[in-house]
């Protein structure tokens, strides 16, 4: 029994992905409003991406940029050149939904959905 568990463990260990990341969750932010800035950056050099956040005027360019700044230095700690790395892939799914009521005439209500994310970007080496 015991060795079994040791071989699962080896091979979990050979299958994991070495390439440098970040994750952020619970960002209080539409998933979909999140999706169109990181379909900008997806495949770009990471300086591009950079370029491209830093100058960019949606919400969710604040919290991506930051969240590319902590792969990048992920990625220098790990012993990768800055020069080298792009964005290999970045996504968002949906995190828990606050449910809250708005309240309307004749005593009714209306639900309103305050949308989180759970948005990742892993980064990889240039192929030359």
């Amino acid at each position: 029994m015991a060795t079994r568990i040791r071989e699962k463990a080896e091979a979990r260990k050979q299958a994991k992905d070495t390439r440098p990341y970040a994750k952020v969750k619970y960002v209080r932010m539409s998933p979909s409003k999140v999706r169109i800035v990181l379909d900008t950056i997806r495949g770009r050099k990471v300086e591009d991406a950079v370029a491209i956040l830093a100058n960019s005027t949606t919400s969710a360019a604040e919290v991506c940029l930051k969240l590319l700044k902590s792969a990048i230095a992920n990625g220098e700690y790990k012993g990768l050149n800055r020069a080298d790395l792009m964005v290999d892939e970045c996504y968002v799914g949906p995190g828990p939904t606050l449910k809250r009521l708005d309240i309307r005439a004749r005593g009714r209500a209306n639900r309103l959905l305050k949308r989180t994310s759970h948005i990742t970007i892993i980064l990889g080496n240039i192929v030359k």
